[in-house]
């Protein structure tokens, strides 16, 4: 039990780790990396959940801006790309920051690399003591190593930090048996086991990922954030997405 501020008893999971690509604030219309209607959509999910009383972190991706893996393709070095992605997940966790703050909801910033000027660096106890006063807690630049994605880094946080559960916001409603968008006849699962999805060859997560949550029983939910309320819905226990699990 998460000793805290007190809770809405409607909601199932009280401590989560929001899982958000990148790409979910670049325009679609303006094709800005970082969109300001895509950034007040994300952060509003944020806060109707965090004025129930949930604890957030809150774990973003920097595809929108820079991606190590498709760095490689333009000629830059893997552990040089992997780098500048997470001087890309600073950028958008600053905006992350800034427009919560603005919503009224207080938020600390902790990077895996020493930032001192902008974000404090990523200290386990500390992480916990400002998810018990209220406060959204953004985990910036990944694991702070190369070779990890920022899934892995919900992963190893969500293990860290005793989550009840991983949000991965997508531009997805869920899990399918094969593409959606290539297959007209694709099947969405309501929920899954870890077990099930590795034998289907289901793309969760990066295998690292998905081996921590299923080596520390943490489930996954994954979900549309452009639905309304998606994540709302998800921490309440209603139908909404797909849910990994044991």
């Amino acid at each position: 039990m998460h000793a805290s501020l007190p809770v809405d008893p409607r909601v199932k999971y009280k401590r989560i780790i929001l899982k958000l690509s990148g790409e979910l604030l670049r325009g679609e219309k303006t094709g800005d990396p970082i969109d300001t209607d895509a950034l007040e959509r994300t952060c509003k999910q944020v806060k109707e959940i965090h004025d129930l009383g949930v604890q957030i972190c809150v774990v973003i991706g920097g595809g929108n801006i820079f991606r190590g893996l498709s760095g490689e393709k333009r000629g830059v070095d893997r552990t040089t790309g992997d780098y500048m992605g997470m001087l890309a997940t600073v950028i958008n966790g600053m905006a992350i920051m800034d427009r919560l703050e603005k919503m009224g909801v207080t938020t600390r910033v902790q990077s895996a690399i020493p930032m001192n000027q902008i974000a404090e660096p990523f200290i386990l106890r500390r992480a916990i003591r400002h998810l018990e006063k209220g406060r959204v807690v953004i985990f910036v630049a990944g694991t702070g190593n190369p070779y990890f994605s920022t899934d892995t880094t919900a992963a190893l946080r969500a293990s860290e930090m005793h989550a009840d559960i991983i949000v991965k916001a997508t531009k997805v409603d869920g899990i399918y048996d094969k593409d959606p968008k290539k297959h007209s006849d694709a099947v969405k699962y309501d929920e899954i086991t870890f077990i099930d999805a590795l034998k289907q060859r289901l793309k969760v997560m990066d295998s690292t990922a998905f081996s921590l949550c299923l080596d520390n029983h943490v489930p996954i939910l994954v979900l549309d954030l452009h639905e309304d309320h998606a994540i709302l819905r998800g921490v309440t226990g209603k139908k909404v997405g797909t849910l990994v699990h044991g």
